[in-house]
């Protein structure tokens, strides 16, 4: 079984914001393979799919973004799914907009979502997905602009790497991450 857990926070307030690319890139993989992400479990929204022939549950942590870890670890404890069954979904400001990173490991480069994620797990050896959102506008904290809805020129783009996204999390469920990495890398 796979984990794909999208990192955002959950209620109205945060719909279509930045921090939230995680959870539409679910909402994408949910319609995709007809699965609502609905079921209320180990303090999160969670939906079965099968994924190119491999059951898959969608997470979406209803923690809030700082304290994701709690969520992902119990969906992982619970279901007795390898580290190497995870697929974490997060935006990047490192990125920009639009732009796709798969990697198979690394750092949570500053994000709380991810840094919440390896305090639990204990480890940084989880595959990852991380959707460019742009670098802080000038003037702006970063807070204020994570939390900020996309700019019209923006929502396109985002709205294509989010389904781009959900394709590269498809393919690496079938063809594994190294040779998705190569082929969804970049911008879209």
């Amino acid at each position: 079984m796979y984990v794909v857990a999208g990192l955002g926070n959950p209620g109205l307030k945060y719909s279509k914001t930045r921090h939230n690319v995680g959870f539409e890139t679910i909402d994408v993989l949910a319609k995709r393979c007809g699965v609502k992400v609905k079921k209320k479990e180990h303090k999160a929204l969670t939906g079965e799919a099968v994924i190119n022939g491999e059951k898959t549950l969608l997470v979406k942590p209803m923690t809030y973004m700082n304290n994701s870890g709690e969520a992902v670890k119990a969906i992982l404890d619970y279901y007795k799914v390898d580290i190497e069954d995870l697929i974490v979904i997060s935006d990047d400001l490192s990125l920009d907009v639009g732009v796709l990173r798969l990697r198979a490991k690394g750092s949570a480069g500053g994000h709380n979502g991810l840094k919440s994620i390896i305090s639990h797990l204990g480890t940084e050896e989880f595959a990852r997905l991380k959707i460019g959102i742009g670098k802080v506008y000038e003037g702006w904290d970063t807070i204020s602009f994570v939390l900020g809805r996309f700019d019209k020129e923006d929502k396109g783009l985002v709205k294509k790497s989010c389904e781009v996204g959900a394709l590269a999390i498809e393919n690496a469920i079938s063809e594994g991450i190294e040779k998705t990495m190569s082929k969804y890398n970049g911008a879209i």
